[in-house]
């Protein structure tokens, strides 16, 4: 087939499949807070995360940030993020991965505080969005009981978009959940003897 020909059929495919698309976005009319949850084993869960906060703060909208095990090291988007006082109410509570803290009465605590952080951050009307940072893994571990973290995020404002992080979702999560993104381990240069650098793992 020649280039002309190629050409000829690539413009009625992209043609039909516009139609298609089209039809279906106008059928997409109802809006409302979303459920995200962003899972697996692969890298780039919370940076994805971290990039939805900064389309809010691009729109001017108000955004809240409670990072669950995350702590015991500054991260590259804490130090971001935080520019923006006005914007984002940014809140880091833990202290570190559950193999380094080694205390689970002490996690368990941590998780709670945390929780009741979020809890005040998903009864305001002011937050457009609020990002859960790595609270599968408190509810994996049974820090916080799933029935109770669903319960204050079904009972947020309507308008109100939630994103929850980790690896391990629970499965009740993923049917609360409208979109759910599981991250696949391909290949990573830790396993490689690479050492986690800045502006790439935190």
């Amino acid at each position: 087939m020649t280039d002309a020909g190629r050409d000829i059929r690539h413009l009625a495919r992209m043609q039909r499949k516009k139609a298609v698309i089209d039809a279906r976005i106008a059928q997409a009319q109802d809006e409302h807070g979303l459920l995200l949850v962003h899972t697996g084993n692969g890298k780039g869960k919370s940076s994805a995360a971290f990039g939805m906060l900064a389309r809010t703060l691009g729109h001017g909208l108000k955004a809240g940030v409670v990072q669950f095990i995350k702590g015991a090291a500054t991260t590259g988007e804490e130090v971001f993020f935080r520019r923006f006082p006005d914007l984002v109410s940014y809140h880091v509570m833990g202290e570190g991965f559950t193999w380094e803290t080694q205390d689970r009465q002490r996690d368990i605590a941590k998780a709670r505080e945390a929780w009741a952080v979020a809890r005040e951050l998903l009864g305001r009307e002011d937050i457009a969005l609020v990002l859960l940072d790595e609270l599968n893994i408190a509810l994996k571990h049974g820090y916080l009981t799933l029935d109770d973290v669903l319960a204050d995020i079904q009972a947020r404002p309507r308008r109100q978009h939630v994103i929850v992080t980790g690896r391990g979702a629970l499965p009740g999560l993923l049917d609360a959940a409208d979109t759910v993104t599981d991250m696949q381990l391909i290949k990573h240069a830790f396993q490689a003897g690479v050492k986690a650098q800045a502006g790439i793992e935190f």
